[in-house]
């Protein structure tokens, strides 16, 4: 394809609309595109909001690895996508930059079908490595040549599923390039100009060759050759290891280059086609950058600004109207802390998201009873296992959808041994404009059926610090659900108090219809039933909370069921497998169902997109309006007839 660009210093991003015209650019007029670059991610982050300071910090890395490989052949697969904004503008989406994660518009992650050149789908942590592997695997059967690269950063490198894939494909040898963008743990402080021309050098392949040569020589000697060989080979490792941090990798049979300056165009251009020549196993690139590059507040706090709102870029201000509603999460964090005061028996654990989960206050309060596993969500979990064997009460708090990761853990470990771990399952429901890898859809479905589990969904941030006591008082293994963002400002309560168990609150007596509202879909319900009642229609729902998914309040279910011929369900959750599920399965079981009118509200039976909350809960059905109108079409008043009739 003919370049577009023909002078340094031109607006070089508008005329790129594909890859390939990376690789004829200077180096010069590729830092100046990485100056553009970064000012387009900053121009439209600070409007959308977005995963900022992952991407500024790769923007290099990205052009060089555009320069060095073509992407129409060779395969490169994003770890999680948080950095992947560059290489989103770079592959044809420059002139739909402007609609990151906006409903309708392109996505914060890779996704395969918005773009060929994005060749595997990511959202989650610690992927790319078994998934490039598998590429990798698939191209040899195939006879095909091209390369396949997979870009993890160090904190997706703790989580056990990297490893299993740098085990096998060690153990496979296959050809195949990980780099490691190491922008924030140091894996070895023995960095500098000594490592890298070491680690250059013995990764050469005369050099490789002629170390296959000299142990094959070795091994040969009559007797002693064998220990002659594990002698030298032994004594390569404590040099190599002395010098360079690449000992780790080199047990899991990789090639080791580097580190390489992760904003130094050239060097990543050369050591990128060194890994490339290499032939006869899989290489690892270790890539040293700096989150945030290029922005001052980014660099100087990575975390603040690793995922951010909508701000103002020339004061660093958030511009998002907040008001003076805490968040489910503030709330959660302060009452863990509350409680712990009470109990030295409680421990918070997390994932490596203290800040996100609100459990940041516990770590600050008590540093000797928190534990952050890293991107270890098995662990968390098999680790607040054994605290729950020997009497201590730990509270794993995770996203929803991360939670998925540790399912058999929470069957295996937890449930099945009936030990008492609180699940603080933040971020549940639509979280927004992270969109389908991150909803919280599913863990209703996905933790009601288990045995011992009991499980929660608080209508506010008031009956969440009720919840979360509840939980800890118990003796067997519990789960609360509740969504992102902010509460509804209900007053709260002095202390928290404990909850019965399986029983809900009806918050509006009515007539011949209920409407059965969980979590935050119940003060949508209330408004709901308050504007029908306005009506003339003769509608006048009741609304019942049931506060417990498991175990159902099924007293006051049956009750409901004999009492209400029309009944609607609300959940932020799937429908299938969901609360309403539940319900109607206790209804058939007990021959409650009758000649009932039921309508169910809830996520469909497909990924959500991003988007706003409002919108997609919009899309979904889901608001007062939405449930003004279901209610509506599942009865209404004849006019020659007084009661209510299906539609």
């Amino acid at each position: 394809m003919t370049p577009v660009f023909d002078a340094v210093g031109s607006a070089l991003l508008d005329g790129i609309t594909d890859p390939a015209q990376i690789a004829p650019l200077t180096d010069s007029q590729l830092s100046c595109l990485a100056d553009e670059l970064r000012q387009r991610i900053i121009d439209v982050v600070s409007c959308n909001g977005g995963h900022l300071a992952p991407s500024l910090g790769v923007v290099e890395l990205t052009l060089a690895l555009l320069a060095v490989f073509n992407l129409h052949d060779d395969k490169l697969i994003w770890d999680v996508g948080h950095q992947s904004y560059a290489y989103k503008l770079l592959t044809g989406r420059a002139r739909q930059f402007h609609t990151l994660r906006m409903l309708g518009g392109i996505s914060g992650f890779p996704r395969m079908s918005e773009s060929p050149h994005d060749h595997f789908g990511v959202g989650h942590s610690s992927t790319s490595i078994s998934a490039a592997l598998g590429m990798a695997v698939a191209r040899d059967l195939a006879g095909r040549k091209n390369h396949v690269l997979a870009v993890i950063g160090d904190g997706s490198l703790t989580a056990g599923e990297a490893f299993e894939g740098l085990n096998l494909a060690g153990h496979m040898g296959r050809r195949l390039i990980v780099v490691l963008n190491d922008n924030e743990m140091s894996i070895s402080p023995n960095v500098g100009a000594l490592s890298l021309f070491l680690s250059r050098t013995l990764s050469r392949r005369w050099v490789r060759q002629a170390r296959k040569d000299v142990l094959k020589f070795l091994r040969s000697v009559p007797r002693i050759g064998q220990k002659l060989a594990l002698y030298a080979m032994r004594g390569e490792w404590s040099f190599k290891s002395f010098f360079t941090p690449g000992m780790l990798f080199e047990a899991f049979r990789f090639t080791y280059i580097g580190p390489v300056d992760g904003h130094d165009i050239t060097a990543l251009k050369q050591n990128l086609k060194m890994a490339a020549a290499v032939e006869d196993g899989p290489v690892l690139l270790h890539v040293r950058t700096v989150k945030g590059k290029g922005y001052p507040p980014a660099e100087k706090n990575p975390t603040l600004y690793h995922g951010v709102g909508p701000f103002a870029p020339e004061t660093n201000l958030s511009i998002s109207v907040k008001g003076n509603v805490p968040s489910y999460t503030e709330v959660f964090g302060k009452t863990l802390v509350q409680l712990a005061e009470k109990d030295e028996r409680v421990i918070a654990i997390t994932a490596a998201m203290p800040e996100g989960t609100g459990t940041n206050l516990f770590k600050e309060r008590f540093p000797d009873r928190f534990v952050d596993v890293g991107i270890c969500e098995q662990n968390a979990v098999t680790l607040a296992a054994g605290l729950a064997s020997q009497g201590y009460r730990p509270v794993v708090t995770i996203y929803s959808t991360f939670l998925q990761r540790a399912y058999d853990q929470v069957v295996h470990d937890v449930c099945l041994q009936n030990l008492p771990v609180t699940f603080c399952l933040d971020r549940a429901g639509l979280v927004g404009e992270d969109g389908a890898t991150h909803h919280g859809a599913f863990d209703i479905a996905y933790l009601r059926h288990i045995p011992h589990i009991n499980l929660l969904a608080p209508r506010d941030e008031n009956m969440l610090r009720h919840c979360l006591l509840t939980a800890l008082s118990g003796n067997v293994p519990c789960a609360l659900r509740y969504p992102r963002g902010a509460g509804f400002g209900v007053p709260l309560d002095g202390e928290p108090r404990l909850l019965a168990p399986g029983v809900g609150e009806i918050l509006r007596q009515g007539e011949r219809i209920a409407i059965i509202a969980v979590g935050n879909r119940v003060y949508p319900a209330i408004e709901a039933a308050a504007v029908l009642a306005e009506q003339e229609s003769g509608i006048n729902p009741a609304v019942f909370d049931p506060v417990w998914i498991k175990p159902l309040p099924m007293d006051q279910l049956a009750d409901i069921a004999r009492r209400y011929e029309y009944l609607l369900f609300v959940e932020e959750g799937v429908l299938a497998g969901g609360f309403s599920s539940a319900v109607l399965e206790f209804f058939s079981d007990y021959n409650l169902l009758r000649a009932h009118h039921i309508k169910r509200l809830g996520l469909p039976d497909k990924f959500m997109e991003h988007g706003s909350q409002l919108e997609l809960r919009e899309l979904a059905e889901l608001r007062s309006a939405n449930i003004v109108k279901a209610v509506s079409e599942l009865a209404v008043k004849d006019n020659s007839n007084p009661k209510l009739k299906i539609r």
